[in-house]
C-alpha cells in the first residue's frame, strides 16, 4: 500500500511537471493524475481543486528556496558575495522550474483574487527576508541613504521579479540585459564594502600640495 504522504508528493511532482509542459490555463486533473499513477479521486482528497494543487506546488517549491536563501543571509560572506550567490540560485531556479511556477500562478492571480492572495503571501515572505539583510546592512554601514529597509528590500527584490518576467518572455538578452545587469549590481555592493584603496603604486606617486 502506498503512504498518504508518497501519493502527495507523487501528485505535486506531476501537477509540477504538467504546469511546465502546457501552463496553468492548461491543466487537467485527470492529466495530472495518470502522470502520478494515481486515482483522480486522490487529487480531490488530497487537495480539492485544480487551484489548491497548483498553489500547494508553488507553496512547496517556495518554501524550498526561501529557506535556502535565508540560510545563506545568515552567513558570514561579505554583503557583495550573497548577491552573487544570490544570483546563482536565480538560475538555478530557472532551470528548476520555480520561476515558471511562480510566474504562472503569478498571471493566473490576476483575474483570481483568491490565487492572488495567496501568491501574494508567498512573494511578501522573500521581502519580509530582504528587510532584515537590509536592517543588518544599516546596521553594518549606517545611514543607507534616503531608503528605508523596506524600500532598500524592494529595490532588491523587485529586479528579479522583473528579470523573472522578462527572461520567460523571451526577450532578447542582447536588447534587455536582464541577468548579466543583476549580476553587475554585485559589482556595485562590492565598490561600496571593498572600496579600491587610493594612491597606491599601481596609481603612481601620490601628488603633492
Amino acid at each position: 500500500m502506498v503512504a498518504e504522504g508518497d501519493t502527495r508528493t507523487r501528485i505535486l511532482a506531476a501537477a509540477k511537471g504538467a504546469l511546465l509542459d502546457v501552463g496553468y490555463a492548461n491543466l487537467a486533473t485527470r492529466g495530472i493524475a495518470e502522470a502520478a499513477g494515481v486515482p483522480l479521486s486522490q487529487i480531490h482528497y488530497h487537495f480539492g481543486s485544480k487551484q489548491n494543487l497548483m498553489l500547494a506546488v508553488l507553496d512547496m517549491e517556495n518554501r524550498q528556496r526561501l529557506a535556502r536563501q535565508a540560510a545563506m543571509y545568515q552567513s558570514n560572506l561579505p554583503l557583495w558575495k550573497q548577491w552573487q550567490q544570490a544570483c546563482d540560485f536565480f538560475d538555478e531556479d530557472l532551470e528548476s522550474g520555480y520561476v515558471r511556477v511562480l510566474m504562472e500562478m503569478t498571471a493566473a492571480g490576476w483575474s483570481n483574487r483568491e490565487i492572488a492572495g495567496a501568491v501574494s503571501t508567498e512573494v511578501q515572505g522573500w521581502f519580509d527576508l530582504l528587510v532584515e539583510v537590509a536592517r543588518r546592512a544599516t546596521e553594518r554601514f549606517g545611514s543607507l541613504g534616503p531608503f528605508t529597509p523596506e524600500e532598500l528590500a524592494a529595490l532588491a527584490g523587485l529586479p528579479f521579479l522583473g528579470a523573472e518576467a522578462v527572461i520567460l518572455l523571451g526577450l532578447d538578452e542582447s536588447k534587455v540585459a536582464a541577468a548579466p545587469a543583476l549580476r553587475k549590481i554585485g559589482e556595485l555592493l562590492r565598490m561600496i564594502e571593498e572600496p579600491p584603496e587610493r594612491g597606491g603604486s599601481d596609481e603612481g606617486p601620490v601628488p603633492r600640495r
